[in-house]
């Protein structure tokens, strides 16, 4: 799809890269996060692993530090720390699934924390558009070598709805993919739970279902955090543009 939208606007030259063994290499680790996370539901509640995979934000702050050398202060640590607890209240995880099904899910963390943060590392010389091409040319790829072991015949109904999840996902992966290039990714990385506030609010308009006293506690929480960040982001930037 993408190289079609570009050809049509005579922008193919977009997909050039300089680093192509390293956008291979980030496609092909990427399908696993998805993978991970989806084969753990077989053995978790959504609830748990959901809150897991949110630990992915605490690697995404840590690693900006380590390989983005990022300065992470105390107001940033601060906003994961308590936009986590958010998630928790939330949530609310009952535990007691076996310990491989939440490897998996840290391990979908780990994998899609490090998306971001070698995409990060990759925008700096290669376009978005090449990012978000790449990625999913490498998932695509892995998947489909898989099929001849997983393939079930699925109706136009079912096909339908797989296209239109497809379209979103490839938006939401360049929004993501453009965010992460323009900022650093630890004042980014509270913003992750905010999927938990927009998920209330798809569940409540289209199947009309009354979130619980927890979930406003826990979307109030994570609102607040989200807030915080960017009332801090606004005075960091105020402070440099002065100096």
């Amino acid at each position: 799809m993408i190289p079609l939208v570009l050809a049509v606007r005579g922008e193919l030259a977009e997909l050039a890269t300089r680093q192509p063994v390293q956008h291979a290499l980030r496609g092909m680790i990427g399908f696993f996060a998805p993978f991970s996370f989806f084969t753990s539901l077989k053995a978790l509640p959504l609830a748990d692993a959901t809150v897991v995979f949110f630990s992915a934000t605490f690697i995404l702050t840590a690693a900006s530090a380590i390989f983005l050398k990022e300065r992470v202060g105390i107001h940033r640590w601060s906003a994961v720390v308590v936009g986590f607890g958010g998630v928790v209240v939330a949530m609310n995880p009952q535990g007691g699934g076996p310990i491989g099904a939440y490897l998996l899910v840290l391990c979908a963390a780990s994998i899609y924390s490090m998306i971001f943060i070698y995409g990060k590392q990759l925008s700096k010389r290669d376009s978005i558009i090449t990012l978000v091409f790449s990625l999913q040319l490498g998932m695509g790829i892995i998947a489909t070598t898989a099929l001849p072991w997983v393939w079930v015949p699925i109706g136009i109904a079912v096909s339908g709805q797989l296209l239109l999840m497809a379209m979103i996902a490839l938006v939401a992966h360049y929004l993501f993919a453009t965010a992460f290039a323009r900022a650093d990714v630890s004042a980014l990385a509270p913003f992750e739970y905010t999927a938990l506030v927009w998920a209330t609010i798809i569940g409540y308009v289209v199947w009309h279902e009354i979130p619980s006293t927890e979930v406003w506690m826990g979307a109030a929480i994570i609102i607040a955090c989200g807030l915080y960040v960017i009332r801090r982001e606004s005075l960091r930037h105020r402070a440099l543009s002065r100096g």
